[in-house]
């Protein structure tokens, strides 16, 4: 779909690694981001699936997001594919002041290294853009394939915790750490 593909005239903010494209979210990813928030596997350890308005206004939401904080979710599109297939980067951890790294990915590019390398490019516009201190990820303990995810991009356990209402396994990055490895896509 060739619309799900960033040009230096539409989008202001994106980012480009191998695979991928993160772009800001627009009004007409609806239908693709719809189809993995209604999916009760890919949101199982996430909100819980999503009705089609509720999916709208979470669009709407993460845009207003970036607008008011220079960062959010970005859409991610398979340059390969040339679809969106899920969202990833950084928001604010739940009623803290905290920046938390967050992904939900198609089922269908899953076990591919899709949100490693989102998660990874996230992290450096977190670090390397934003100039923040330290970022953290949550994830529920049975979400063992999350916990790969923030532990390859060289997170570490701190806590167990409760965020969301729901017991989750909190890990942090400070910018010390980050710019001690050698993160290479």
């Amino acid at each position: 779909m060739e619309s799900s593909i960033p040009t230096e005239n539409y989008f202001s903010r994106y980012i480009e690694t191998p695979r991928l494209y993160l772009r800001e979210f627009t009004p007409d990813d609806l239908d693709e981001l719809y189809h993995i928030y209604s999916d009760p596997q890919i949101m199982q350890y996430l909100t819980g699936v999503k009705t089609r308005e509720a999916t709208e206004i979470a669009i709407h939401t993460m845009l207003k997001r970036w607008e008011e904080h220079n960062f959010g979710m970005w859409a991610v599109v398979h340059k390969i594919d040339r679809k969106m297939i899920g969202r990833c980067g950084l928001g604010f951890l739940d009623k803290t002041p905290e920046v938390e790294l967050g992904y939900a990915f198609d089922k269908v590019y899953w076990n591919q290294g899709l949100a490693t390398e989102a998660s990874l490019a996230s992290l450096n516009y977190g670090f390397e853009i934003l100039k923040l201190e330290r970022i953290v990820a949550i994830a529920r303990p049975e979400n063992i394939a999350s916990q790969r995810v923030i532990q390859k991009v060289g997170m570490k356990y701190e806590k167990n915790a409760r965020y969301y209402e729901t017991d989750v396994i909190y890990y942090s990055i400070s910018r010390e750490t980050y710019e001690s490895f050698d993160f290479r896509f």
